[in-house]
């Protein structure tokens, strides 16, 4: 334990973070590592590796995720949003070289080889243009003659058509909820938010006949003809876990899900483990989820608030959508649950999110006190 009348960088950083959100994505990671041991042997074996070649690979990932989330943790705001820049910046050349010197992998375009490793540069760009965007917004805000949201606006088309065209259609979705729902946040008119959500419903109508493999996933969910063996095994799964699960390591139906390890491994849990267990972890989510909101909704700095709450949107609105595919509540994605799914690229970035969170809801009693003064002017209220 870190004494309070300690003085130092580490001592200070303790005591001003927010232990609970830490304590959340701790607890996050370690279901995370503890379902690869239950749903990475059986695909491993299926492709003809060894058994915990998968486990071994996420132990391996944690270390630089982990390293990240704690190094961000300490930065100021303008440290974040100087980093978000660059990492922002940096994402993008990268998304703009996969399209043409990528890996190809299923007709899609997404990952790049560096030093041996394969990366996705898309899920590194979603914290950074969270913070960007938070920053656009909360610049207009602060001075309106700064074409903040001109830029923000700008800013989403060119990341949705680097997503579009690779093609990855969830995560275009997914950026674009987030999006809008900074959108709405920064108190932009109905108006521009009506035009904004038709436009959406166009662009989305628009996949629909223009890629093949949209329209087939639809349909499938539509009518339930077809190809569907992964949400049927899955649910599958879900229903032979029934309350309470059969126990660690005695699942069946896992091992014939493909992508038990990513995609699907809320569907793994559900067998192995229960409904019940899978309730408990949607709530984690949702509280972290709730906590984040709560955040920003007392915060007074623009900045602040725009970014936290986009952050927890981020990770509660990728997190519906990989349950709900899993519980066939939404057309099939593959789209990794937070924290919890195997991979390198996602579980580094979304370690990034959660440092991006914790740096921006640090306890900051000087800077407070500084917002409170500044919101006051900025809205024509008298000082305190």
């Amino acid at each position: 334990m870190v004494s309070r009348v300690e003085r130092g960088a580490l001592a200070e950083w303790f005591w001003t973070i927010d232990r609970v959100f830490l304590a959340l994505f701790v607890l996050l990671i370690g279901i995370g590592f503890m379902l690869s041991f239950a749903a990475s042997p059986a695909v491993a074996e299926r492709i003809g590796l060894e058994p915990f070649h998968f486990v071994k690979r996420h132990a391996l990932f944690l270390v630089p995720a982990i390293s990240a989330m704690i190094g961000i943790s300490f930065m100021t705001p303008r440290q974040v949003r100087r980093t978000a820049v660059i990492l922002l910046i940096v994402s993008l050349a990268m998304m703009l070289f996969a399209l043409f010197f990528g890996i190809e992998v299923k007709g899609s375009r997404r990952w790049v080889n560096i030093a041996s490793l394969s990366v996705q540069p898309s899920e590194f760009m979603k914290p950074a243009f969270v913070v960007v965007c938070a920053w656009l917004f909360a610049e207009h805000a602060r001075q309106p003659e700064i074409p903040g949201n001109l830029f923000a606006i700008i800013l989403f088309g060119i990341v949705a058509a680097l997503l579009v065209a690779q093609p990855d259609l969830g995560q275009t979705i997914l950026t674009s909820a987030v999006w809008g729902g900074m959108f709405f946040m920064a108190g932009m008119p109905w108006l521009w938010i009506s035009v904004l959500g038709g436009l959406g419903a166009g662009g989305f109508v628009t996949a629909y006949y223009v890629f093949p493999h949209v329209a087939l996933r639809v349909d499938k969910f539509l009518t339930g003809e077809g190809d569907t063996f992964q949400v049927d095994t899955a649910k599958e799964a879900i229903i032979h876990g029934n309350w309470f699960g059969v126990g660690p390591g005695e699942g069946i139906v896992k091992r014939i899900i493909p992508d038990a390890h990513t995609d699907f491994i809320f569907s793994v849990a559900a067998e192995e483990f229960g409904a019940v267990f899978c309730m408990a972890l949607v709530c984690i989510f949702a509280f972290l989820v709730l906590r984040g909101l709560s955040h920003a909704y007392k915060e007074k700095n623009d900045f602040n608030r725009f970014a936290v709450a986009g952050l927890v949107l981020q990770i509660g609105i990728q997190s519906i959508i990989n349950v709900g595919v899993n519980l066939q509540l939404l057309p099939a994605k593959g789209m990794t649950l937070p924290l919890i799914s195997y991979g390198g690229s996602s579980m580094t970035a979304i370690c990034v999110t959660a440092g991006f969170i914790l740096a921006l809801t640090r306890h900051r009693p000087e800077k407070r006190a500084q917002d409170r003064t500044q919101f006051r002017v900025t809205h024509g209220l008298p000082a305190e």
